[in-house]
């Protein structure tokens, strides 16, 4: 059983394709943060759609990423036993893509 789907906005000041780009280039980073030699598998459903799934110490999390102009919509569909930590995810997600998407060409 899972819990209702959350949705995250990571905003972002790439433009729609930078930031395809930039998640296409570092999304095989993401099992290096993950708990307990978790692993993530990813595919590309459509030009601006990922296909997410993340399994880590016994949990399975499916998300879809949609990128848009200044924002990346994550949904997550969480296992319920992990219904309790939504918020905690939630800022994890937030934090992450946002320091995946920075846009470091003005600094």
């Amino acid at each position: 059983m899972s819990s209702a789907p959350l949705t995250i906005d990571v905003p972002h000041r790439l433009g729609k394709q930078a930031a395809i780009e930039r998640l296409k280039s570092r999304i095989g980073e993401l099992d290096r943060h993950l708990p307990g030699g978790g692993k993530a598998t990813s595919h590309w459903v459509s030009d601006n759609v990922m296909a997410l799934e993340v399994i880590a110490m016994g949990q399975t999390v499916s998300a879809r990423l949609e990128v848009e102009d200044a924002l990346v919509r994550v949904q997550l569909v969480l296992p319920a036993m992990l219904g309790f930590f939504s918020g905690m995810i939630s800022s994890a997600v937030r934090e992450g893509g946002a320091k995946v998407l920075e846009d470091k060409s003005k600094n």
